[in-house]
């Protein structure tokens, strides 16, 4: 905000003298030229501002998967918080385009894993959880499971499950 209130100070006092240069003080020139070159500069900062910002608010959501904790999303404008969601819808419109009938979930396995499944526990009552062969688990604070790691890896980053590393 002091930047863009920086670059109106800035634009309305070229604007101001480009006017009296345009009179005839021609010694005003070099100023209006450096004002110039500050705007630039500040424009150039505020777009790689904005652009790391961009690229953090796509980590997040192969981060924390399609819906952001509340403690994130408080400190996202809407405009952050819409290019977020269509992010999120454009995503998962590439996912179901590949890998046949189901789409391919790129979201899942962040690093390879080393086995197909894992050992997990869970950190607070969840309830009951499908598994692709069909068996129901019932997933309450303090069980432990023997889970496909693709199934669970979406609940570990939600804080749900956690890996017992043996």
């Amino acid at each position: 905000r002091q930047a863009l209130e920086e670059m109106r100070a800035l634009y309305e006092r070229n604007q101001a003298d480009v006017s009296e240069a345009k009179s005839g003080r021609t010694d005003l020139i070099f100023l209006i030229r450096f004002r110039h070159c500050c705007l630039l500069r500040n424009q150039r900062c505020l777009l790689a501002y904005l652009y790391d910002r961009l690229l953090r608010i796509r980590a997040l959501r192969w981060e924390y998967g399609s819906v952001l904790p509340n403690t994130i999303q408080f400190h996202m404008s809407a405009e952050e918080v819409e290019w977020f969601n269509r992010y999120k819808k454009s995503l998962a419109t590439y996912m179901k385009s590949v890998g046949g009938k189901e789409g391919l979930d790129l979201t899942q396995d962040i690093k390879p894993p080393k086995s197909l499944y894992i050992e997990v526990r869970c950190l607070r009552d969840h309830g009951e959880f499908e598994i692709d062969d069909g068996t129901i688990i019932l997933l309450k604070k303090n069980s432990q499971h023997f889970l496909p790691r693709w199934k669970c890896e979406q609940l570990i980053r939600q804080g749900i499950l956690e890996h017992i590393l043996s």
